[in-house]
């Protein structure tokens, strides 16, 4: 393998000849591990048919700990690769605009931190879900999931949510139409019964990692028409949710993985980079499945979100009254979508789709700002984004750093560890990471936020 970096990108060659490409500016590091990691992804392929076309990394480009590095965004024609997924499947982010300035939401902070402490660490939330919508969402996704409920309703303390708005908020998730039919299979055990109500426990829950919910300030817009179309305007609150499909992507991730190596051709030598795709050709019913299984997953991580969201929008709305919370967007980090042509897939694993005209959501740390933009569709990075500044330091090395850059961080955790495992100092600049997309053509910047107030499970 050889590396080059060539002004703000890294190029890598494999010793199969095969290349991947890093926008990677300086300063941020060339991390080895890392770059081995997206070697060993673009050499992926299957005896019986099937190969990586195209390999991209985003700024936030770190090592992975399966064997895939996150940043990673691999093109693959007849054959998919559940490890370039991972068991975090749609993880992803969801933005709302809040119409209510932000001077008004800190007044609230205590009273929101009391409802959203109970709701999102002690298990008060008392989610419930009719178990035929919940069967929909599994099949037929977002679509079926919404016509259930016409029938079925919301319940719990979703019961008061507006149900013309929650199935317009719908349309604004990226996986709405974008996935094919889901599956019951391969799901954890009772949760998607035909009858009766559903109480999961994973249905409103952070998750660990780099995972938060964020209360914002809009403090600079750059566009102005979409910052007012999408109700983004300075010196109003705005929240930002990262998380995703919890126990059931883990539990699929899990089996899928082991489903791929059970079904690489008996007498070939495994990959020396353990990553096992499903071939088209080999195993045409194993990649529909695990499609399948993979959407499941994914209108779970993305059901996950918006309960998220729903129990902020309840909180919001008890200590402002009326006021209005319009989705901006929800979108995907680790997935895999049909690319342009039949038996083509595209697979990112913490990057997120940058097509032309999609709102793109890169957060900070808890400590630093984010950014809201547009995608402008560029060819040359795989048409995606970063998912955030990336990580600098390891949790480990965290745990010894001296200087945290926590100074006036307002983090609510029921873990000091999490508190000092995604300090500011653990994370990359991000304005040399989004700087960058924006002078490369990734995306086009929309507006750009601060932390008010972090949920940190």
């Amino acid at each position: 393998m050889q590396h080059v970096r060539d002004g703000k990108y890294l190029e890598v060659t494999t010793s199969a000849g095969n290349r991947a490409t890093v926008l990677l500016p300086r300063p941020l590091p060339v991390e080895r591990k890392a770059v081995v990691q997206l070697a060993a992804l673009a050499d992926v392929g299957h005896p019986a048919g099937g190969r990586v076309t195209g390999v991209y990394a985003a700024p936030d480009f770190h090592p992975g700990d399966a064997g895939v590095a996150i940043g990673s965004v691999a093109i693959t024609d007849g054959m998919v690769i559940p490890e370039a997924v991972g068991s975090d499947i749609c993880c992803g982010m969801r933005l709302h605009a809040v119409g209510a300035d932000v001077g008004r939401v800190r007044a609230a902070r205590d009273q929101l931190v009391t409802r959203l402490r109970g709701d999102y660490f002690l298990g008060t939330r008392d989610v419930v879900f009719d178990g035929v919508a919940l069967r929909a969402l599994f099949v037929d996704g977002l679509a079926g999931f919404g016509d259930a409920l016409r029938v079925g309703g919301l319940r719990g303390r979703l019961a008061r949510v507006d149900p013309t708005r929650f199935q317009a908020d719908l349309l604004r998730c990226h996986v709405f139409d974008k996935l094919p039919r889901g599956t019951l299979d391969c799901l954890p055990s009772g949760l998607a019964p035909t009858t009766g109500t559903v109480r999961d426990p994973g249905l409103g829950t952070i998750g660990s990692g780099n995972h938060f919910v964020e209360v914002q300030e809009v403090v600079e817009v750059f566009d102005a028409a979409r910052a007012r179309a999408w109700g983004l305007r300075v010196g109003h609150a705005a929240f930002m949710i990262h998380s995703g499909s919890r126990h059931v992507g883990k539990h699929v991730g899990g089996i899928w993985r082991a489903k791929a190596r059970e079904a690489w051709p008996r007498g070939v030598r495994y990959p020396e980079s353990a990553i096992f795709p499903l071939s088209v050709a080999a195993t045409p019913g194993l990649v529909a499945d695990y499609l399948a299984a993979q959407a499941a997953a994914a209108y779970y991580g993305t059901l996950n979100r918006i309960v998220l969201a729903e129990l902020l929008v309840a909180a919001l709305g008890e200590a402002l009254s009326g006021v209005d919370t319009p989705l901006v967007y929800d979108l995907p980090h680790n997935l895999t979508l049909a690319h342009h042509t039949r038996d083509m897939w595209i697979s990112r694993k913490g990057a997120c789709p940058a097509e032309v005209d999609v709102p793109v959501v890169v957060p900070g740390s808890m400590g630093a700002a984010s950014f809201v933009g547009v995608g402008l569709g560029s060819s040359r990075h795989l048409c995606s984004a970063s998912h955030g500044a990336g990580r600098a330091r390891s949790r480990g090395e965290m745990r010894r750093c001296h200087d945290l850059g926590l100074g006036p961080v307002d983090c609510v955790t029921t873990s000091d560890d999490r508190r000092i495992e995604e300090a500011p100092a653990a994370y990359k600049d991000i304005n040399v990471v989004v700087g960058a997309q924006v002078e490369e053509g990734v995306l086009s910047l929309v507006a750009k936020l601060r932390p008010v107030l972090t949920f940190k499970a």
